[in-house]
């Protein structure tokens, strides 16, 4: 055997341990992530639609309208597969279901990868992709954005795939139907429609040679894939179209009906449960960054580096660093990926196409009104492969300045292994403070109950289910200051945020008739009950003017008679 053959050998067997090796981390990560969602759910969203919708349609027989509650308007492809465990009284299922979509998305970018750079960069991307903060955060919950993050992404390379092979139309087509599965799974996918269908003439002009370049079959690939976009959008387009004359109903609710008077389902939002400046600001139209300046004190350069502090800054539940985390890694490396001259004419244009989708995306969802990470995390995926790219490109860079020509060195590879070991370092620790935030051990371990775990969570609990004991399922019982959270109650809630222009109170205090009777109005709308939070209603009330107290204190007359008071909420009969 010749050096040359030996050093192969060596080098292959090296290959096979870090497959396996990488395998082996998969393995716990998915472990570890599935260990983290096999608790009762208790994450704001969950509770107030993605559960509570489906339970709703369980309840009633099938898909009603249900105007109290705004989302259930919103397309819920993924609220449809989570009726299906809730039917057999399961609720911690629908947590795996949404994170099979992430899992789906990881094999999507394995699978690109190991075509394009190897099985060990596939397997690398693969768990980069799912070991990144905010994935692991929505892999755990039960929310939809995994799923349009999975059908977006299958929508993006397909329309690769569809180049690639010489646009097939089979491929863009496919391609379509997923992008149209995307906006059915979250009114996000409306961007990724704008932006696909945009990229769709592009791709096929720059991928096909000059001589068979066609404006006019350009613009017909165009067409078909958004019907077939449309076609796969169009159950939910048809049924808010049926329900409210606005098949985007509740968005831009003006453009369909000019005259139509305010509803509940207008005026309820689970953004917050207090009056707090920033829902003034943005409920009076301000932008989100006269908002952050105000709130924040952020300077002009803070505002301008906003897409930058977006993978550095990022923190869960804190609305100021953007409710979400993701990892400056994905941005460096990203970055990277152009700095180096790419392999192949493909090559480079797909690096073109995958960044700019994550930029469109990125800053057309940036200039809203509310900076959520969650909001963008469907270029989470496109920057994983870019980062991929930037580690290929990095090591081979490497490897011909310290090893010459001819001469093989492990001094590139062994760079490489040790901006990846950082790379997943610092997700795996976001992932083990995860074990302390959600606190699984104890409930798998049968040392608490469900019920104990769920109060752990939200106080509210156990004075809701001591109303679902006593109360009938059709009573209705007025919810002042429970952010919406309607699952876990198996009477009718009637939700009020008293701050809420569109809210009961608001509306009875803004009536000119002096004789105006607030237990009137209530009797009228069959309330027969009120739970509230005791902090919040008592700030509220402490703020209105002696006049409008004289007004609202006789609902409250049976407050220092409580049926039921704990944690912090209170329930009692009107």
């Amino acid at each position: 055997m010749n050096p040359t053959d030996s050093g192969k050998s060596s080098s292959g067997v090296t290959d096979k341990y870090i497959i396996w090796g990488l395998i082996a981390i998969l393995a716990l990560l998915v472990a570890a992530t599935v260990f983290l969602a096999s608790v009762p759910p208790v994450d704001r969203d969950a509770l107030t639609h993605h559960l509570f919708v489906p339970k709703l349609w369980l309840q009633h027989g099938g898909i009603y309208e249900i105007p109290e509650i705004p989302f259930s308007y919103y397309p819920m492809n993924l609220d449809l597969l989570y009726t299906i465990p809730l039917y057999f009284g399961n609720d911690i299922v629908p947590k795996y279901i949404h994170y099979l979509f992430a899992l789906l998305t990881a094999w999507l970018i394995h699978r690109y990868l190991n075509k394009r750079l190897g099985s060990a960069y596939g397997l690398l991307g693969a768990i980069f992709f799912l070991s990144i903060p905010i994935i692991v955060k929505l892999s755990i919950t039960v929310y939809v954005d995994l799923g349009l993050v999975f059908f977006t992404t299958a929508s993006l390379l397909l329309m690769l795939h569809w180049a690639e092979k010489g646009f097939r139309l089979r491929y863009l087509l496919l391609a379509g139907l997923c992008c149209g599965l995307a906006a059915g799974t979250k009114y996000n996918g409306l961007i990724s429609i704008f932006v696909l269908t945009l990229f769709v003439p592009i791709i096929f002009q720059r991928s096909t040679g000059k001589d068979r370049q066609s404006n006019g079959r350009a613009l017909l690939y165009g067409l078909v894939f958004a019907v077939a976009t449309f076609v796969a959008f169009s159950p939910w387009l048809i049924r808010n179209y049926v329900w409210t004359g606005n098949p985007i109903y509740p968005l831009h609710n003006s453009l369909f009906q000019k005259d139509q008077k305010p509803t509940v389902a207008d005026s309820q939002s689970t953004a917050g449960e207090a009056p707090n400046t920033l829902q003034q600001l943005t409920g009076e139209g301000s932008g989100a960054f006269p908002s952050r300046k105000i709130l924040y004190h952020e300077t002009w350069w803070q505002a301008l580096l906003l897409p930058v502090r977006f993978f550095i800054e990022g923190q869960d539940d804190n609305p100021r660093f953007f409710d979400g985390k993701l990892t400056p890694f994905l941005l460096v490396l990203s970055i990277l990926a152009f700095m180096f001259r790419p392999s192949s004419p493909q090559e480079g244009l797909e690096k073109k196409i995958l960044l700019s989708f994550a930029l469109l995306y990125f800053f057309l969802t940036f200039f809203q009104q509310a900076l959520r990470i969650r909001y963008i995390v469907p270029i989470v995926p496109p920057l994983v492969i870019l980062s991929m790219y930037g580690l290929r490109g990095l090591k081979d860079v490497l490897g011909r300045r310290t090893g010459g020509k001819n001469v093989k060195t492990p001094t590139a590879a062994v760079i490489v292994t040790g901006i990846s070991c950082l790379m997943l370092g610092y997700n795996m620790h976001y992932l083990l403070k995860q074990f302390a935030t959600v606190a699984p051990l104890s409930y798998l371990r049968g040392e608490i109950t469900r019920e104990q775990y769920i109060t752990a969570y939200r106080p509210e609990y156990p004075a809701i289910q001591y109303a679902n004991s006593l109360l009938p399922p059709d009573a209705k019982v007025l919810c002042i200051y429970l952010g919406n959270r309607g699952y876990y109650m198996n009477f009718q809630p009637v939700f009020e945020q008293p701050y809420d222009s569109s809210g009961i109170f608001s509306t009875f205090l803004r009536l000119n008739d002096q004789k105006k009777d607030i237990l009137k109005l209530i009797s009228k709308k069959g309330i027969t009950h009120i739970l509230l939070r005791d902090d919040l209603t008592g700030t509220w009330f402490n703020l209105l003017t002696p006049q409008q107290k004289t007004f609202i204190s006789p609902i409250f007359q049976n407050l220092t008679q409580p049926m039921f008071k704990l944690k912090g909420h209170t329930l009692f009969r009107i």
